[in-house]
């Protein structure tokens, strides 16, 4: 099987092209630099084939794919600074990338008849309530630019083609990049107190995990909608972070103790507006995973002790 992996110099694509030379898939990565630009960890993806693509060329796009012949396209690539996204000059980028840059790869994956993955996040629904999202609730009413401009993308692939998974997810982490944990780590580091909303509740989604499973869903023709985050319960920030600390001094970090940094839990509204909308609710139903044959991925807490043990803090 041979799949064309966009966005390779984030999260996620990082950790699925690792999957795919692990299984012994053909897999070539893609991203808008001319060499690959993510961390030069001497994993497999930094020594697979590369191919510059910028998603927003709809010409690239057709030659780049064209030429590779996927069997799958999995579609990593997005525009995911939330808040970058309301700024007046960046709306008109931001829907080039998460939208155009969608339909572009969908109509080559058209053209060739090949499988896509597209994946999406909890933003497109209005992140209000208490019970978790459904994968097929068509109910969709986006608070902010992200996640108008992520649902635009999921209808280019669902309009177009029959052959498709659109994978939400949710509080992402990898090693290739920028995220919660790391941002957490840092100011940890340099305060004696943290205040973290406690009003958000979600469950965290460890790229590492989710890109065994993307794999696994290539292997077969489930198509369809699905909600993926690790297991282990629904959370807020403030609890993600006191865990995040707890499992720091358990690995011999003794500067997150709680008598050396105090984690404090906010309302959003206390904490400060953003300029971006948050979800009160980032609850996502998983169980269409199991009800479609699908492994589920481990506890969120699992994953965290997996992954503070491959990064440097």
């Amino acid at each position: 099987m041979k799949v064309l992996v966009t966005g390779v110099a984030g999260q996620l694509g990082h950790d699925v092209m690792n999957e795919l030379a692990k299984r012994g898939y053909e897999g070539t990565g893609s991203d808008i630099a001319p060499v690959y630009s993510g961390i030069a960890d001497d994993s497999a993806v930094t020594k697979m084939p590369y191919a510059a693509m910028d998603i927003t060329d709809k010409a690239s796009v057709e030659h780049i794919i064209m030429e590779q012949k996927p069997d799958v396209v999995i579609h990593c690539a997005a525009w995911t600074a939330v808040d970058l996204a309301e700024d007046d000059d960046k709306v008109e980028k931001v829907r080039l990338v998460n939208a155009k840059g969608t339909e572009n790869i969908a109509l080559v994956c058209k053209k060739l008849d090949c499988k896509m993955v597209y994946i999406s996040t909890d933003y497109v629904f209005d992140g209000q309530g208490t019970q978790p999202w459904d994968p097929d609730c068509k109910d969709y009413k986006p608070q902010n630019v992200y996640g108008q401009t992520k649902l635009e993308g999921e209808l280019a692939v669902a309009n177009n083609l029959e052959k498709y998974f659109i994978v939400r997810i949710a509080w992402v982490f990898g090693v290739n990049g920028k995220n919660f944990i790391k941002t957490m780590l840092n100011v940890g580091k340099n305060h004696n107190e943290i205040r973290v909303v406690n009003d958000q509740i979600g469950t965290p989604t460890y790229t590492y995990d989710l890109a065994r499973l993307l794999v696994d869903m290539i292997e077969t023709d489930k198509y369809g909608y699905y909600h993926v985050t690790n297991e282990g319960g629904y959370i807020s920030w403030y609890d993600f972070t006191v865990e995040i600390f707890r499992q720091a001094v358990l690995q011999g970090h003794c500067e997150y103790a709680p008598d050396k940094v105090k984690v404090t839990p906010v309302t959003t509204e206390e904490y400060g507006i953003s300029k971006a909308k948050r979800p009160f609710n980032s609850r996502l139903d998983k169980s269409k995973l199991a009800a479609n044959g699908f492994r589920p991925l481990p506890a969120w807490q699992d994953a965290l002790e997996r992954y503070l043990k491959v990064i440097e803090f």
